[in-house]
Order: structure tokens, then C-alpha cells, then sequence
């Protein structure tokens, strides 16, 4: 394999730029960090990964658990579990088992959880289409992520570069349209007496 080089004037390099600083996604750790390639989410804080793995794994479990046949395969586990013979234990006297008391007492159905990685806040409830975050700002981070990777995937098209040529007359009309707004402002005369 041949060895990497980086030359300004190169135009193979020039297209291979390295992305800029971004901000983790996982809620909580906020760090700024360089991106190794273009799709990478989270800093490579070793506690932060584990903490994202975590997540996603519990995320996984509770979309498992909702399948009508994991739960018939769990109730099955359960009954021939019961129904096994303990090995040598004392004939059981009939205990009174007292009432549920607490969390135990209510009903635990798994929540939904908020879409951005690392919040486990349930997002609030809605009428209509449910809702996917819990507040604005995971909403705010998850959309600019995959707006990143919208755009990346993109670049380099014909359809990419025509966006992005609008994208950027649009963002200079706005910048000059600015600037002559705040350059042309004169008070406004009294009229002659």
C-alpha cells in the first residue's frame, strides 16, 4: 500500500479535505472533537462509546420486547420454569404474600424513548403522529447530523452541486440584502415648513 501524502496543489488532495470540529451527538457530552471520516457521530471517548452501546442495547431490547412472538416465547420460559421441581427443598407452607406495593404495583409497559442517542427522557405525548424527541434542541441536534450526511452523500452529483449552487445564491442574497438594508437606511425628512 502506497504512503498517504497531503499537497495543497494536488488536486486529488484538495477534494479530500478533513471534515471540521463537530460536537458529539450523544446527549450529555457536548465535546468538540475532529472527525476521523465524514460519518462519524460520536468522539471516541472510550466511556462515551460505552455509554452509546449501552443505549443502543437497550434501545434494541425494548423494540424486541414488543414482538408478539418474543413475548409468547418468554411466557413459555416462564411456565416450564415453574413448573420444574425445586431439588430438595421443604414442602412450601402457604405463605401470605402481602399486596405490591410501590413500582411493583403498577403496570411497567416499556416507554418510548427519545430518538437521540444517550436520552432516555420519553418524548411528550401528541394526538396525532407521536412524537420522536423530547425537546427541541435533540430534535435540533439529530437534524443537523443527518443533514450533514444528507448533503455529504450528495457532493459530487449533478443534483448536489445544482442544490448547493441555489443554496449558496440564496444565502448571498440574503447576506447583500442584509447589508444594503442596514447601509441605504436614511431617517426619513420632515417635510418642508
Amino acid at each position: 500500500m502506497g504512503s498517504f501524502h497531503v499537497n495543497p496543489k494536488c488536486p486529488g488532495c484538495a477534494r479530500a479535505r478533513r471534515p471540521r470540529a463537530r460536537l458529539c451527538l450523544r446527549k450529555g457530552c457536548g465535546r468538540k472533537y475532529q472527525p476521523r471520516s465524514w460519518n462519524q457521530l460520536y468522539c471516541q471517548d472510550p466511556e462515551c462509546l460505552r455509554l452509546v452501546r449501552r443505549w443502543q442495547a437497550a434501545r434494541r431490547q425494548a423494540k424486541r420486547r414488543l414482538d408478539e412472538a418474543v413475548k409468547a416465547q418468554h411466557a413459555q420460559a416462564q411456565r416450564a420454569r415453574r413448573q420444574r421441581p425445586t431439588p430438595l427443598s421443604p414442602t412450601p407452607s402457604p405463605a401470605e404474600v402481602p399486596p405490591a406495593r410501590g413500582h411493583a404495583a403498577k403496570i411497567l409497559l416499556p416507554t418510548p424513548w427519545c430518538d437521540r442517542p444517550g436520552c432516555y427522557e420519553p418524548p411528550p405525548k401528541s394526538r396525532g403522529k407521536p412524537a420522536c424527541f423530547c425537546c427541541p434542541a435533540c430534535r435540533r441536534a439529530v437534524r443537523r447530523v443527518k443533514d450533514r450526511e444528507r448533503k455529504w452523500r450528495l457532493r459530487g452529483t449533478f443534483q448536489g452541486r445544482r442544490a448547493r449552487t441555489h443554496e449558496y445564491a440564496a444565502a448571498r442574497a440574503r447576506r447583500s440584502g442584509q447589508q444594503t438594508n442596514t447601509a441605504h437606511a436614511t431617517p426619513s425628512r420632515a417635510p418642508p415648513s
